[in-house]
């Protein structure tokens, strides 16, 4: 056993944050999980599409902005750099440093931007913002601690402003049952979107269902495969979103294949006509589309929509 013990929220701030951690490589997940932003072009185009409806609707402001906090290897910049309006700025935020060869049009940042007038994208952000994993026992519900090589133990009791989240959010009944405190992630959010002047800022992750889930969504992954996890900076360590406790007034909640259907993508077969490079080139979107609409896959991302400012008419 590795020996050194701690919560899972600072083995996984450690793992994926620390020097050298996970994430602080450029491009760390393109080398080990598939997200939305590698299927390709219909992935970017929807996306460009929600943005000039975002820009539409706040009058097509001169300092209209795209920020993709996340944004891994740049990929979804890099591909909306070579199709929207030069009057848009594009900025990518991540702890990582600047991918080679990005597009000069897009600007690169660690922090967050201070104010955005535009569209503000967290795409599979808030699932590796760390979290404690609780688990009730006789005493009560109790943090779960874990070594370097992923092995656990029972810790002490919850706090106080955990347990105040655990009962009002994932309440946990019966001896054995797990949770995860998305009270960081909580913060976070609303972090960012007090940061949108005007605008819309969207989540996309993988919904936490307590009623369905008694063990926790804890997962790791490396290479393309999922693994115990283990807070070892070798992996990616992941958990479900709790989405209820991030949602304020106004607020929609959609589910990634309704989101993308309002934005026109659609995983119709094509029919062959005689020209075979536009056969194949409706075939290759036809095959991205059903990738990001398949509900046992990236289909089953759930998307938050918080507005700032504007009335959205995919929202409506």
């Amino acid at each position: 056993m590795g020996g050194k013990w701690r919560t899972w929220r600072q083995a996984m701030a450690e793992s994926l944050y620390g020097d050298p951690g996970f994430y602080k490589t450029s491009g760390a997940p393109a080398h080990h999980f598939r997200t939305a932003a590698h299927t390709g072009q219909t992935w970017t185009t929807a996306i460009a599409r929600l943005a000039t409806e975002v820009d539409v609707a706040l009058g097509e402001p001169a300092d209209f902005t795209v920020v993709d906090i996340g944004a891994g290897g740049g990929e979804l910049l890099a591909g909306l750099a070579d199709i929207v309006p030069g009057r848009w700025s594009l900025l990518g935020v991540d702890v990582a440093e600047r991918p080679a060869g990005l597009s000069r049009r897009v600007d690169w940042q660690r922090g967050f931007p201070d104010q955005v007038h535009g569209l503000v994208l967290a795409v599979e952000l808030l699932d590796v913002v760390p979290v404690n994993v609780v688990e009730l026992t006789d005493q009560g519900p109790c943090v779960i601690e874990v070594d370097e090589d992923g092995f656990e133990r029972i810790g002490g009791p919850v706090d106080p402003p955990d347990h105040q989240w655990l009962s009002q959010w994932w309440p946990i009944g019966s001896a054995g049952e797990r949770a995860e405190i998305g009270s960081r992630r909580d913060e976070m959010w609303h972090d960012i979107t007090s940061r949108v002047a005007t605008g819309l800022a969207v989540a996309v992750d993988y919904a936490a269902d307590p009623s369905r889930v008694l063990d926790g969504t804890l997962a790791g992954y490396r290479d393309g495969h999922r693994r115990l996890p283990a807070p070892d900076s070798t992996m990616d360590l992941t958990a479900h979103v709790l989405f209820e406790s991030l949602l304020v007034e106004g607020d929609v909640l959609l589910s990634q294949r309704e989101a993308l259907r309002r934005l026109g993508v659609a995983a119709t077969p094509p029919e062959y006509r005689g020209d075979g490079d536009t056969y194949l080139a409706e075939l290759t979107k036809a095959s991205e589309a059903a990738e990001l609409l398949n509900p046992y896959g990236l289909g089953g991302f759930t998307w938050l929509w918080h507005s700032v400012g504007m009335k959205l008419p995919l929202l409506g």
